[in-house]
């Protein structure tokens, strides 16, 4: 049986990859999510695989309003859901390091 941070880590991963088909569905979010990561059509599916690249996903959501509102209206979650999800995948920046 899986514990309850695993699930939650579950859901907030499967939330940021609706996030990124969200984003993937319009060439025009898919064209300015590229240029801000700099990664290309044939690396995203690599990317996808790591955990940070998860956590940027929704934060670029986070980073745009109007895109944030877009994607928890088309999921049916509050958009808190998606400030949420980062928190729970959480990077861990060099400057939070003791």
């Amino acid at each position: 049986m899986k514990s309850a941070s695993s699930r939650t880590r579950e859901a907030a991963e499967i939330l940021a990859i609706q996030a990124l088909a969200f984003i993937a569905e319009h060439p025009e979010r898919l064209t300015g999510f590229l240029a801000i990561t700099g990664l290309s059509i044939d690396t995203i599916r690599a990317s996808a695989q790591q955990g940070d690249f998860l956590a940027g996903v929704l934060e670029h959501m986070l980073g745009d309003e109007s895109l944030l509102i877009a994607f928890a209206a088309s999921a049916k979650i509050n958009p808190a859901e998606v400030a949420r999800a980062v928190g729970v995948l959480g990077r861990q920046w060099e400057r939070d390091v003791p």
